[in-house]
């Protein structure tokens, strides 16, 4: 199983959109982010400018049910 990767919140952001998921809404400084097809998948990503945290990273993962070498292949 290859290692979590580091990236910001941007590219995950677009990781997730490339993945099939759409911003909802936004409140503050979070977006909120739903599937195309997988209307139960929901997940919130904090909109920051740094890097995120690796667990914060695998609960994102794990919330869109993305493994993370597919997670590697989105960026």
């Amino acid at each position: 199983m290859p290692r979590l990767p580091r990236v910001t919140a941007r590219k995950t952001l677009s990781a997730l959109l490339k993945a099939g998921f759409y911003i909802h809404h936004q409140t503050g400084s979070h977006a909120n982010l739903r599937h195309n097809t997988q209307e139960y998948l929901h997940v919130v990503i904090p909109r920051h400018n740094k890097e995120l945290a690796p667990k914060t990273l695998k609960s994102i993962l794990v919330q869109t049910e993305i493994t993370i070498e597919q997670f590697i292949e989105l960026l």
